[in-house]
């Protein structure tokens, strides 16, 4: 019925009600829909009986860590350091072992036994390379794995650059808290604390990451990983991120101007499980990967200057000096070695859990219903659905 038939006809109350609901009831629809689908995927305030209504009104803003005054960390600053980071923690050393390196290794030379790479990417800028792949393991997160070479750089620069959390604030605008919690002064091994922020589909995340570098000579290889920590508690928010893996080993390489030793090849391994549909998960990398690549190189060659300006070392800088010596032989004889250590790294996610998957009937008939409360034309209603059968794949393609 057209506004104009509406405006000529003799109005009465009935009849003015009786046309808003024909506008309206669509909308409820939607709503209703909205409210079965927020209360499947069971929200955090919907089975934490602790604080449930108080925790329905407390703004959250983007720039804080931590809108809950309860979690917020004891420095006001972006990066500090706990009462216990100035301490030789020698047990710290047991969560990031050669097994790691073992693990690693076989990465480095595709010896893991896992699936096949995919490429995803192959980007450059004159003085960067990034070739980009990922492969979907029978069980866990997607995986994935990159190459990127700098041109001018030293191993040596580009290992403390990625280890440097105080200056990484500088560039990495997801990172938006960091603090050391130990360290060991005998191996260089630490326990940092992260906190990320993450696009508008999904809040900030915590992490509790181990990390210890091993110097083989002609490659630093690098191991970054989560780890249990009883002196960080879990809080409600952020959420806390338990599967996480994002290792690397840095080599010089020759460079494509000149042939000679002065370019560094980065090899970095990574996947983590967010606790979203991984499906999701997998489109916000594709989209938002060279965004964040690109980043790397401006902020290397600040990092340089800075170094080469006489700045002092961070205190992470000068634990990333502190590591442990093995030979290439010692790498290559853990590189021989026999068995698939990709099922010992995914052992805490040896099935998919329940809600990492969007039901296929829930996500069409999500479709169905936001696709009839808009009335513009095929083009909108196509593009729904188009969007909705993309992610009703997930089982197929997870």
């Amino acid at each position: 019925m057209s506004m104009l038939g509406i405006l000529q006809r003799p109005t009465t109350v009935v009849d003015i009600f009786g046309d808003l609901m024909v506008f309206i009831t669509p909308l409820w629809i939607a709503v209703i829909f909205g409210v079965v689908v927020g209360w499947a995927w069971k929200p955090k305030w919907a089975i934490d009986p602790k604080g449930t209504w108080t925790n329905l009104f407390k703004f959250r803003f983007p720039w804080f860590p931590h809108s809950d005054p309860h979690n917020k960390p004891d420095s006001d600053s972006a990066f500090s350091y706990s009462t216990s980071s100035s301490q030789v923690v020698n047990s710290t050393s047991s969560l990031v072992t050669e097994q790691d390196l073992q693990y690693l290794s076989k990465l480095v030379e595709e010896k893991d036994g896992g699936p096949a790479w995919i490429q995803m990417m192959d980007r450059s800028t004159p003085t960067m390379s990034y070739q980009a792949w990922r492969r979907d393991p029978e069980s866990g997160p997607p995986q994935y794995r990159s190459r990127t070479v700098f041109e001018d750089a030293t191993p040596e620069i580009v290992r403390d650059f990625f280890w440097d959390d105080e200056f990484r604030l500088k560039w990495d605008d997801m990172l938006i808290y960091a603090s050391i919690v130990e360290e060991c002064a005998l191996t260089g091994t630490m326990i940092v604390h992260w906190v990320r922020k993450f696009p508008f589909f999904c809040s900030d995340r915590e992490y509790i990451i181990g990390r210890r570098i091993w110097d083989a000579g002609q490659a630093y290889y690098c191991v970054t990983k989560g780890v249990p920590c009883s002196s960080m508690p879990r809080h409600n928010k952020p959420k806390r991120v338990d599967l996480y893996y994002s290792s690397f080993c840095i080599r010089p390489v020759k460079s494509r101007k000149d042939g000679q030793l002065t370019a560094c090849e980065v090899l970095l391994f990574h996947y983590e499980d967010m606790g979203i549909p991984w499906e999701i998960a997998k489109l916000g990398v594709r989209q938002g990967m060279w965004g964040a690549v690109k980043k790397f190189d401006p902020g290397l060659r600040t990092y340089q200057k800075e170094r080469a300006s006489g700045a002092p070392l961070s205190r992470c800088a000068n634990a990333a000096k502190i590591n442990t010596k093995v030979t290439a032989d010692y790498v290559r004889s853990l590189e021989d070695t026999t068995g698939n250590l990709l099922e010992t790294e995914n052992q805490d996610s040896s099935s998919k859990p329940i809600g990492r998957s969007i039901p296929k009937l829930l996500v069409v008939g999500g479709a169905i219903a936001l696709a009839c409360t808009l009335d513009q034309g095929l083009l909108t209603k196509a593009v729904i659905f188009g969007v909705a059968r993309r992610f009703a794949k997930i089982g197929r393609r997870l």
